[in-house]
């Protein structure tokens, strides 16, 4: 029984590259699929914050004094 002809080494070696080409696409879309979920995630916690502050009645910069208080204080122990 007769085979299909034989690929040659250069065709193999270019269907690899093709491959590993595709992969490192698939691999970088991925990549930035992530960062994107990660910017999500900052945004929604930044508005839980933002919320909570609002609920509280303070500004940003009095959450941001206080903050800085108890940073100190903790480093201070």
């Amino acid at each position: 029984m007769a085979r299909g002809q034989r690929k040659t080494i250069e065709e193999k070696i270019a269907a690899k590259q093709e491959l590993i080409d595709a992969l490192m696409m698939r691999v970088e879309s991925e990549k930035r699929e992530l960062e994107e979920l990660y910017r999500e995630k900052k945004q929604k916690e930044l508005e839980t914050v933002s919320e909570l502050i609002t609920d509280a009645g303070l500004q940003p910069e009095e959450v941001a004094d206080l903050l800085k208080q108890y940073l100190e204080t903790k480093a201070a122990s």
